[in-house]
């Protein structure tokens, strides 16, 4: 299911037990495939002075009607996991800390959006599966707070700037980031995928994309009062002769029923991991 990053905010996070351990305050996701890899809660006058973050690994549900998240945690599991303070950025080393703490797969080794899986697989048993042996990237994680207002720039000028992003919560990727264009075209928004992205320069807050102006104009409208369906998403990649992200990725039931790995390339035969660089664009 798709959702905008800014409905989830502010959802109450309950756990199985029936305890609230707070709302959604915002997310983390890495630059290089622009997967959510931790949602940070906001715990009122619980746990403060730290950054309390939330694995998608421990997200069990998403319920639009409730306007929770269902978290497979208890207070006591989230009081006891590495601290991190609050004015402090999330190191690589914490990260370690954190994954091995719980017991989660690492998403940083192997060569699919979660490492050796294609979602952040739920079942235990299969957390002991040793990632011993796959290339590991080093992630760098960036905040959807920090990364909203950045400036869209398309091959004649700039479009807009970075106003929301459209997250699957099955595999926790962002799809699309929702781009607010009324400095150049007044009233409208549109969408732009991450796979489409050229490069970003995080200095100068700009996000690069491969458009002329004039495609973006004759792409399908989208007012953002709902979220596209998929038949919009089949329009939208058509119009810009770009291959849709579901095509190829395994559903999560589909994964479990063939019990087998598939790989989760951008495009068949090719694979940028092997050159070193991001398969959704170079960061500077």
């Amino acid at each position: 299911m798709l959702s905008k990053a800014t409905t989830l905010q502010g959802y109450s996070l309950q756990n199985t037990d029936d305890e609230t351990i707070g709302k959604v305050k915002e997310f983390y996701f890495d630059d290089r495939y622009w997967t959510v890899r931790y949602l940070v809660a906001d715990t009122g006058n619980w746990l403060t002075g730290r950054q309390v973050l939330i694995s998608p690994y421990a997200l069990a549900a998403v319920n639009s009607d409730q306007q929770n998240i269902v978290v497979d945690l208890t207070k006591k599991q989230l009081e006891d996991s590495p601290s991190l303070d609050s004015d402090k950025p999330v190191s690589h080393q914490f990260e370690q800390a954190y994954y091995g703490h719980f017991g989660y797969p690492t998403y940083w080794s192997g060569e699919n959006l979660w490492g050796l899986y294609p979602f952040p697989v739920r079942d235990q048993d299969q957390w002991k599966a040793s990632t011993r042996g796959e290339k590991a990237w080093d992630p760098h994680l960036r905040s959807t707070h920090s990364v909203s207002g950045h400036h869209i720039q398309v091959l004649d000028g700039e479009i807009g700037h970075v106003e929301d992003f459209i997250i699957d919560d099955e595999t926790w990727a962002i799809r699309y980031l929702i781009v607010d264009t009324h400095n150049w075209w007044p009233g409208k928004k549109v969408l732009v995928s991450p796979r489409w992205i050229e490069r970003v320069s995080w200095g100068e807050r700009k996000v690069f994309v491969n458009l002329s102006r004039d495609v973006i104009k004759r792409s399908p409208a989208f007012t953002g009062e709902s979220l596209p369906t998929r038949d919009y998403e089949i329009g939208l990649h058509k119009h810009y002769n770009r291959k849709g992200y579901w095509a190829g990725e395994p559903a999560a039931q589909d994964w479990v029923a063939r019990g087998q790995l598939v790989g989760d390339r951008l495009e068949p035969g090719t694979d940028d991991r092997e050159h070193g660089k991001s398969p959704l664009g170079s960061n500077n």
